[in-house]
């Protein structure tokens, strides 16, 4: 009598095609280290930063807690706790919070790289008597006198090895210029964009009027 089981191996197709669907142990662990380092990146970021981060308020809540923990077992286990709550997350959220955090990085490159520009400046400033013609050139505003005073007592630090005080200021007229001519630039931008909206309204309403 012919075996009805033959060819079946005793389990039904669909029950191999689920079972082969299901994450391997190795990708689930990859999955929870990647959300536990993700817990720890937002654990480590500033706490201003964090709470504009969209998430669920018991996760917020979990962070926010760990930051303020100082006890190293204690922030330990609060560390174990927030990889928890990272675990409940869905792959929306999870998706939403890595975009914030990579925002996060390229702000970060961004800053670092208008920070060496303002030293390289700053190093002209004291190599070339020139550099500060050119500064006072593009920003007349500026106390030359000053300027002029500050350059000296940060070649003199340098010198003796004294304590960079000149140094740090003459940086920090710098990065208040670069921070205005955002400010400035960022004005004109909006200035220009509601020109441009006038400007098509006032099309548009002559194109009305045609008819």
């Amino acid at each position: 009598m012919p075996n009805p089981n033959r060819g079946s191996c005793g389990y039904q197709s669909n029950e191999f095609e689920q079972e082969y669907e299901r994450p391997s142990k190795s990708e689930l662990k990859r999955q929870m280290t990647a959300l536990q380092k993700m817990g720890q990146e937002l654990v480590d970021a500033p706490r201003d930063r964090v709470k504009r981060v969209p998430m669920p308020e018991d996760v917020l809540e979990a962070i926010l807690v760990c930051q303020q923990i100082t006890n190293h077992e204690g922030r330990r286990r609060q560390m174990q706790f927030v990889g928890k709550k990272m675990r409940s997350l869905d792959e929306e959220e999870v998706a939403l919070i890595q975009k914030t955090i990579d925002s996060w990085k390229g702000a970060s490159k961004a800053e670092t790289a208008a920070m060496h520009s303002l030293e390289r400046k700053r190093e002209k400033l004291l190599a070339h008597d020139t550099a500060l013609t050119e500064l006072m050139a593009e920003n007349p505003e500026l106390d030359v006198q000053h300027l002029r005073a500050l350059i000296r007592n940060a070649r003199k630090e340098q010198a003796e090895n004294k304590p960079p005080k000149a140094y740090r200021e003459i940086f920090q007229i710098l990065k208040e210029i670069q921070v205005k001519k955002k400010a400035a630039s960022a004005a004109n931008s909006a200035a220009n964009a509601a020109d441009h909206d006038a400007q098509e309204i006032d099309e548009n309403d002559e194109e009305d009027g045609d008819y």
